[in-house]
């Protein structure tokens, strides 16, 4: 089944290839419209995916993850209109040059052709996809999480819909509905049917990927994210970075999941965040350090967990923060090195050479200098809808929208030359 809906996808790419971008757009206006129309039955699909998941044990933030609102809904249909009113990321020529010998010699941007996408329970990937896939002229293979199985595949019959009113087929978005491990096993073996796979989600669904397919892979990363507090931060404005990275939605890559904080500061800051993070109810996983100097302030002992060597490369996606005093920019910045996952980190600090040194030393697709991590996202970085965040340095880096579903081609131009 797997491969007969990748051979379907396949198919259907050549007329997807030669559409307009006048049509292709005629297939956003259309599934903004029908997503809009349809918002009661995708709740209520999405209803059914979450009594699933909560009676099956998933925590909160996870529910959170998966859960489709109306304001939500109301978010897919502006991030539909924002790549609809995106210029076409195909054709025209990128850069031309005339050869000695006369021809012409020009580069284009093209589609890549057939896009393959596993994803975990974030139904919102399934219209962001399918938006960027049509806008950029490829067709798309969806293979999403369990869990979020019923909104995938309503979601998805709306834009296939979307596509048949615009005159194209309907199999220009295909969604597997088998979510076995067999089935995604199927999928990373296409080879010669998919462009290229992409996998957005969790460490683990990553590196299987990256490990086992045979198609080009395009790795996005799972999030291991550090908010460095440098010994000449704002304290105050450490406070909100620090909560608002780690709390305003655990759940997603750009989240933080560790603290590092300059021992210098360290004794006036920590009972700080401590107190504003427990709020939240954050458990908060620390060095000794971190322990002696909150344990001295008779902060809540139920929030306070000693931290091991696990913690520091751990993607909580929940309300856990690990917290570790170290000595100054280069332990952070090393620290980082050794367990960050080159999404997204962040300094908070008042000296501008210390800034600098820091976005120097981190290897990440996304650095901050007093911001939140929140903010490494397609739509926040002005691509409207992303595919995910690449942390690999080949082809694309950071949030991927259109441009990063285009490769090239050269046309050249010539009047019977020869060599």
């Amino acid at each position: 089944m797997v491969r007969e809906l990748a051979e379907r996808c396949q198919a259907s790419s050549a007329q997807m290839r030669v559409a307009s971008a006048e049509q292709r757009n005629r297939v956003l206006e259309q599934f903004a419209f029908l997503l809009g129309q349809n918002k009661g039955l995708i709740i209520e699909e999405n209803r059914k995916d979450l009594d699933t998941a909560r009676a099956g044990g998933m925590s909160e933030s996870l529910l959170d993850r998966l859960a489709l609102t109306e304001r939500r809904i109301e978010g897919m249909i502006g991030s539909v209109h924002k790549v609809l009113g995106y210029a076409d990321p195909t054709g025209g020529a990128d850069s031309a040059v005339r050869h000695p010998n006369g021809m012409l010699i020009s580069k284009r941007r093209v589609p890549l052709g057939v896009v393959g996408v596993i994803y975990e329970a974030r139904p919102n990937v399934t219209a962001d996809v399918a938006s960027l896939c049509v806008k950029s002229g490829n067709t798309v293979l969806l293979r999403g999480g369990r869990a979020a199985n019923l909104s995938n595949i309503v979601l998805t019959d709306i834009a296939r819909q979307a596509l048949v009113n615009a005159g194209l087929p309907a199999d220009c978005v295909c969604l597997i509905t088998d979510n076995s491990r067999s089935s995604a096993v199927e999928m990373m073996g296409l080879t010669g049917l998919l462009d290229a796979l992409i996998p957005r989600g969790g460490k683990d669904l990553i590196k299987t990927v990256v490990s086992n397919a045979k198609v080009p892979v395009i790795e996005t990363g799972w999030g291991n994210c550090h908010v460095y507090v440098d010994d000449e931060a704002d304290l105050a404005m450490a406070v909100a970075i620090t909560v608002n990275a780690k709390c305003s939605r655990p759940s997603v890559c750009n989240a933080a999941e560790t603290l590092l904080v300059a021992r210098s500061v360290a004794r006036e800051f920590l009972p700080k965040v401590a107190k504003s993070l427990a709020e939240y109810n954050v458990k908060l996983h620390c060095c000794p350090e971190t322990l002696e100097i909150l344990r001295e302030t008779g902060f809540n002992p139920e929030l306070l967990l000693a931290a091991d060597e696990s913690d520091w490369e751990t993607e909580y996606n929940d309300f856990d923060l690990a917290v570790r005093v170290v000595g100054g920019l280069y332990q952070a910045t090393n620290h980082i090195a050794r367990y960050g996952s080159g999404h997204s980190e962040a300094i908070v600090t008042k000296n501008y050479f210390s800034a600098r040194r820091f976005t120097d030393r981190v290897d990440a697709a996304a650095v901050y200098i007093n911001a939140s991590t929140r903010f490494t996202d397609g739509e926040e970085f002005g691509l409207g809808a992303e595919l995910g965040v690449s942390t690999q340095k080949m082809h694309v880096r950071g949030p991927m929208g259109l441009a990063a579903l285009t490769t090239t081609q050269f046309v050249i131009e010539g009047e019977g030359q020869v060599r």
